[in-house]
């Protein structure tokens, strides 16, 4: 029998004290479900998604603890997390990761054999992705993708292909994805020049605002492009300007580069997502 200090150890370890990662992975995978169900997707598929983002993001967040185990003790945001701690050992961590992506696996095979073939591919990313901060330069770009991989999954799901408004809609969260965990990047960029991880905050260097803004921008221009081409009326775009009001004040925030309002602003992301999604389904809601 498992004491409550074990329970609240794999709590913290999958981070489900802090939701914040899990509604960022979701609303792309909403508006992924969204556009291709036209506003109505199929409810199993929701249930499906919905719950497999929940699984994997606790188990993403699993293995980064386990890639980063040597790095979290020397960095002040992380070093109470369970595995430098020692309150959870490695294989702990390993079997909590592998019995979370295990259900998540089994929620995916109610879907058919395409969606399956497509989670190989979101495995792999979500695996790998801590991994990428040893050597890629902005490893935010990597983690968008990971984030993202739903969309393309949604629309093989409900349409059995993956058009090229998909990709667009992913490359809208990469964009998004660069700029909120720049944000995040930038609380630690003092811990991680020393203990040598990379992110796009030291990357930017002192071009770190601009570069944030600017990614944005790209993002906020391509879901314009793609509310024009798929019709959308009134209220996506008002959606669309409380989260552009949403990123001014986000620009506000950050200018200082404060740590502490640096992170306030990584938090603020699950408004101008959820007011974006809400851009995205209202339209549908109301035709």
């Amino acid at each position: 029998m498992l004491s409550l200090a074990k329970w609240n150890a794999y709590y913290r370890l999958t981070r489900l004290d802090k939701p914040i990662g899990i509604w960022l992975l979701m609303w792309p995978t909403l508006w992924g479900l969204l556009v291709a169900g036209q506003g109505k997707p199929d409810m199993h598929v929701v249930l499906v998604f919905v719950l497999g983002t929940i699984l994997m993001r606790s188990a993403g967040c699993a293995l980064n603890d386990i890639a980063d185990r040597h790095w979290d003790g020397a960095v002040a945001r992380t070093h109470l997390r369970p595995l430098a701690t020692g309150e959870i050992s490695v294989k702990e961590a390993y079997l909590v990761a592998l019995y979370l992506a295990l259900i998540a696996f089994l929620l995916v095979c109610t879907l058919g054999l395409k969606v399956v073939a497509w989670s190989v591919p979101a495995l792999f990313l979500a695996i790998s992705y801590p991994y990428t901060k040893r050597f890629l330069a902005i490893p935010q770009a990597y983690l968008g993708v990971a984030f993202g991989f739903g969309i393309p999954m949604t629309f093989v799901a409900l349409q059995g292909q993956v058009p090229a408004l998909a990709w667009w809609l992913l490359l809208a969260n990469v964009s998004w994805s660069i700029a909120y965990d720049t944000a995040y990047a930038m609380v630690d960029r003092a811990d991680d020049l020393k203990v040598g991880i990379r992110s796009s905050a030291i990357t930017f260097g002192c071009w770190d605002v601009l570069g944030i803004m600017a990614c944005f921008v790209v993002m906020l221009v391509i879901l314009a492009k793609l509310a024009c081409f798929l019709e959308l009326g009134w209220t996506f775009w008002l959606g669309w300007s409380v989260a552009a009001v949403l990123i001014i004040r986000q620009y506000q925030l950050i200018r200082r580069r404060d740590p502490r309002l640096c992170f306030k602003a990584f938090l603020e992301n699950v408004w101008i997502g959820a007011a974006l999604t809400a851009g995205l389904a209202i339209p549908y809601w109301l035709s």
